[in-house]
């Protein structure tokens, strides 16, 4: 099967998005950026790779109809059951390397004392996995190196206090690690960990035993099924470190005007906020850019900017927009300037202002700042596309539309839940283009 795929180097995540001959959407993957880009762009698009499988399953299944109506239970406890392999795996490989670690350390007369600790530590670790991928189990994250770090910081303090050790030892040895185990590309083990898990999910769902040979047949069927990387284009903040011939790389202008397109033909202005810049785009009816504005190289109003207030309130990004939006009063912000922005809020919380009014008014200095970008731009056209990351944040949502309807009145506001992937969309369109459309060869096969 000829696989088309878009990857955005973001600042601070990497997006790949796969698509076939007919520009259906197979799978979308993300990972969060390195200063190691090409394993960044490796593992996000192994992980479209790994969706545009289960699209292929639902997909399959659907078709034999063994399920009776449990198909989405069944592709959800597969992917579950797969992403605890997956787990499972890298545990095995962080333990190693913490193992190898903990030899080379200077630690004297407490290294066995630590090496006793850590096998300990994630024994304690593998017995929980299962826990944090079972049914209904909230994880802030989905990257290897939250999941772990989290449950290793609160379980090894746990061990050194019972072992008598210093705590920072174990820490120690996990920095050490993590980095070496988080750079690695598992692309040959996802088979087996997809068989693998096929086993556990039968065990998990016993009812679906009696179609045990009607799940197995197409379900192998679909592994067996070459996904060919046709061709690969790349764009994004760090597009220029990305592993791609210069043939194969878009600006994220380009790419982010023409996969807002893709998602909604009738785009005409597009917003995306990511997390290290701001981009007002103006777009044709075929998703040709006509013009477009970006900020300045202070980050103030993009993601980053949200995360460092988030990391100012002792709170969770994700956290952020849920507590604006219980405000019953926007407090003016006079500055979205990252450096004065902490300094603003101590004095607004000084003052007697709640959290919750602060939050609501940072999110409209955001989104003032966006306003004036796209003026710049040329203004807003109806369609109006909303982007990126800062999309997904419903109280910059909230915020950008009543400040559109103030000044523009009622135009159609599109906002996809799988915006953050629009600039690998567009990548993969432009991948699509080169080969259906222009007829180019295809040889990239730099990111495999």
């Amino acid at each position: 099967m000829k696989c088309f795929i878009g990857i955005d180097l973001g600042s601070t995540t990497t997006k790949a998005v796969v698509i076939d001959e007919s520009r259906s959407v197979l799978g979308r993957g993300i990972t969060n950026s390195r200063s190691n880009y090409d394993t960044a762009a490796s593992i996000a698009k192994q992980e479209a790779m790994v969706a545009a499988r289960f699209h292929l399953f639902r997909e399959a299944l659907a078709k034999g109809g063994a399920l009776n109506g449990g198909l989405e239970d069944f592709i959800a406890q597969l992917e579950r059951d797969f992403r605890l392999e997956q787990f499972l795996e890298q545990l095995a490989d962080l333990e190693q390397v913490c193992g190898r670690n903990v030899a080379n350390a200077r630690f004297g007369d407490a290294a066995k004392g630590v090496a006793a600790a850590l096998v300990e530590v994630f024994k304690r670790l593998r017995e929980e996995a299962p826990t944090l991928f079972a049914p209904g189990a909230k994880r802030k994250s989905d990257f290897f190196r939250d999941i772990a770090g989290s449950r290793y910081l609160a379980v090894s303090e746990q061990v050194a206090k019972d072992a008598g050790l210093r705590y920072d030892m174990l820490l120690n040895v996990f920095d050490r690690s993590i980095i070496e185990v988080e750079n690695r590309v598992y692309a040959d083990a996802v088979k087996g960990h997809l068989l693998d898990a096929l086993e556990r999910t039968f065990v998990a769902l016993p009812g679906t035993r009696k179609f045990a040979e009607k799940i197995r047949n197409p379900i192998q069927s679909v592994i067996d099924t070459a996904l060919e990387e046709t061709y690969v284009v790349g764009t994004g903040y760090g597009r220029a470190r990305l592993p791609f011939s210069k043939e194969h790389i878009r600006s994220e202008i380009l790419c982010h005007g023409l996969g807002a397109h893709v998602m909604y033909p009738s785009t005409a202005t597009v917003l995306d906020i990511g997390g290290q810049d701001t981009k007002a785009i103006q777009v044709d009816k075929h998703g040709i850019v006509e013009s477009f504005q970006m900020n300045d190289r202070c980050a103030a109003g993009c993601g980053r900017y949200l995360g460092y207030i988030a990391d100012e309130m002792n709170m969770g990004l994700h956290e952020l927009g849920p507590l604006a939006m219980k405000a019953t009063k926007t407090v003016r912000i006079n500055s979205t300037c990252t450096v004065f922005a902490g300094a603003e809020l101590r004095d607004r919380l000084s003052l007697g202002e709640k959290r919750e009014d602060i939050m609501a008014g940072l999110h409209r200095a955001i989104i003032l700042r966006a306003m004036s970008i796209l003026a710049r731009s040329g203004g807003i056209r109806n369609e109006f596309t909303f982007t990126g990351g800062v999309a997904k944040n419903e109280a910059a949502v909230k915020a950008l539309t009543g400040l559109v309807r103030e000044n523009y009145g009622e135009l159609t506001l599109n906002i996809n839940p799988d915006s953050i992937y629009t600039g690998a969309l567009g990548g993969a369109t432009f991948a699509w283009r080169a080969v259906m459309e222009e007829g180019k060869a295809a040889e990239h096969r730099e990111a495999a």
